[in-house]
């Protein structure tokens, strides 16, 4: 990697940190700087605007992150709803880039920012719907297999997983602790062996 991509791609982890701890709108360029030690002149080569930057988190970090951890499990088992129980109690309680204190990264830029900045809601609903499509297609699998019961709809219970997700995180943000996600995995286990 050149010394200027690995620049960029530093600056890049290094903001990301900061926001996912402290939220976009209250991190500053400066904080940014401050963190990274390199010069504004080198922030401003690299990035435009803050708002270019935290695209690029979106785009360049959390896609990524989300294809790996939150899209090839579904691709990776034969029963998707094994798979998608694995995955919760996976992000849940063992990943470590996801902080209990600090939520969701993605459902944090969007709670912060779609209100207000179009560019955000747009990359935002693409990592959304990325997660979105691939669980459908899952559990569409599962039921051509026989492993899901025909009658689920597939597109109902993946805005039920997931909407479910984002608010446990939230939850387990307010209590900073991963107690209050084992109620939640248990009643998901249940749940989810009902469309059997």
């Amino acid at each position: 990697m050149k010394k200027s991509a690995a620049t960029r791609l530093m600056i890049l982890q290094k903001a990301f940190e900061l926001i996912y701890a402290k939220g976009y709108q209250t991190t500053s360029i400066d904080d940014i700087i401050a963190t990274t030690k390199v010069t504004k002149g080198a922030f401003y080569y690299h990035f435009k605007t803050k708002d270019e930057m935290g695209l690029a988190i979106i785009n360049e970090l959390l896609k990524p992150q989300l294809t790996a951890g939150f899209i090839e499990p579904l691709q990776n088992n034969e029963n998707p709803l094994d798979a998608i129980y694995q995955l919760m109690q996976h992000l849940l309680l063992e990943n470590d880039f996801l902080k209990v204190e600090y939520g969701c990264p993605a459902a944090n830029f969007t709670q912060e920012m779609t209100p207000w900045h179009s560019d955000f809601s747009l990359a935002l609903y693409e990592i959304t719907q990325l997660w979105n499509t691939h669980m459908i297609a899952a559990i569409e699998k599962g039921q051509q297999n026989g492993l899901v019961r025909p009658d689920v709809n597939a597109q109902s219970v993946t805005m039920f997983v997931m909407s479910s997700y984002w608010g446990i995180r939230n939850f387990g943000k307010l209590e900073n602790s991963k107690t209050v996600y084992l109620p939640y995995l248990k009643e998901l286990k249940s749940y989810l062996d009902s469309l059997r």
